[in-house]
């Protein structure tokens, strides 16, 4: 049974972060409470002045020296084969967000810990391009960013993401690029190259227009003005560019479909998909926690539907069905997002990335830092 522990002192909600408490995971055997004292430390190591319950706790960052960094997808409704992710943990502490059952395999909480304590693949670029040299890798394009953010923001100073893009650049890798995050265009100059040679995408996160409900949701992202400015300064730079409506939670920001789609087509967004709310694993009682916290008076009409379009379930992990859901809410919103997406010019498919320019030595161009 999954179980909230509280921080001593700690607010309704802790600013700049999507939880509020760790939560027992799934794995544990033994219930974890936060020591105030190492709050305190963290704070001060953070070099804050500020003693307030909002500011704490902080990030901790932990270097990982990983054996390899290209993952074999098995989920046969995603449609890539391959993926990165240069981070496990995310700061950008979204509520909803789907990995945060990852940390219970570290010994680690889904809740707070998921957002503070962030393991860092500082060789991820070395260890791709060990994998893109050997004789055994058959070139495909290759998902960056997937369960966590890719340019959350450690990655400003860490460029392990960008890192990563110079090894695609250098062997001619295609990859597909998902964030939500304005960092992203730091790597301008490295994705011009790439989309030169048809070997990214990229797609953006747009959950909501609406900055306050943004703030609550998703803390530490980009904000929805930010977003649309990615999507449009990517478009301008030659770089294909497409949409997630990602999550659509119901009676919080379901209504908004149909303006984010329009949003992001003026904005010269070439696609779009959109995924249902996910709960697996503990991302349930957090997310419930999330609801109690900042709507109360929707929470039961939220669940509710969510749980209608899950068999009467908060989730339903069967492959096909997870990401949208079944009933007549489910089969209401397919529609109007086709409806919407034909209607705006984002029903086509992303332009195909070039598989057939890989070159196994990387062109001999080993000057990257590996």
């Amino acid at each position: 049974m999954n179980s909230y522990q509280s921080v001593p002192g700690q607010r309704a909600s802790i600013k700049g972060r999507g939880s509020r408490a760790n939560i027992t995971h799934r794995f544990s055997e033994r219930t974890v409470q936060v020591d105030p004292g190492f709050l305190e430390s963290e704070r001060e190591s953070a070099g804050s002045d500020d003693t307030s319950p909002e500011s704490l706790p902080g990030t901790r960052i932990i270097p990982v020296h990983a054996k390899s960094v290209v993952t074999r997808n098995q989920s046969p409704d995603i449609g890539f084969n391959f993926s990165i992710n240069p981070y496990q943990g995310c700061e950008h502490g979204c509520a909803y967000c789907f990995a945060r059952p990852t940390h219970a395999f570290h010994d680690l909480s889904p809740g707070l810990d998921f957002e503070t304590v962030i393991m860092a693949k500082v060789n991820a670029a070395e260890r791709l391009a060990e994998t893109l040299s050997s004789p055994r890798w058959r070139c495909e394009p290759i998902a960056v960013g997937v369960n966590t953010d890719a340019y959350q923001p450690a990655e400003r100073e860490l460029a392990i993401t960008r890192g990563i893009l110079e090894a695609c650049l250098a062997w001619r890798q295609p990859l597909v690029l998902i964030t939500k995050s304005a960092l992203v265009l730091r790597d301008t100059d490295l994705l011009a190259q790439l989309a030169a040679r048809r070997l990214v995408s990229v797609r953006v996160s747009v959950t909501t227009l609406d900055n306050a409900l943004k703030r609550k949701l998703e803390p530490r992202t980009a904000g929805p003005g930010a977003r649309l400015r990615i999507i449009s300064t990517l478009a301008d730079a030659g770089i294909p560019v497409g949409a997630m409506v990602a999550p659509v939670i119901p009676r919080i920001n379901d209504d908004e479909m149909e303006h984010i789609l329009a949003a992001v087509a003026a904005r010269g967004a070439s696609a779009a998909s959109y995924v249902l709310l996910r709960l697996p694993h503990e991302v349930e009682p957090l997310f419930r926690d999330w609801l109690t916290v900042h709507y109360p008076g929707r929470a039961k009409a939220v669940m509710a539907i969510v749980e209608s379009c899950h068999g009467g379930r908060a989730y339903r992990s069967a492959f096909h069905a997870r990401m949208r859901g079944a009933g007549p809410f489910a089969d209401l919103l397919a529609h109007r997002f086709l409806v919407a997406r034909r209607r705006l010019g984002l029903a086509r498919q992303m332009a195909d990335l070039d598989t057939t320019a890989f070159r196994r030595d990387g062109g001999r161009q080993r000057t990257l830092g590996f």
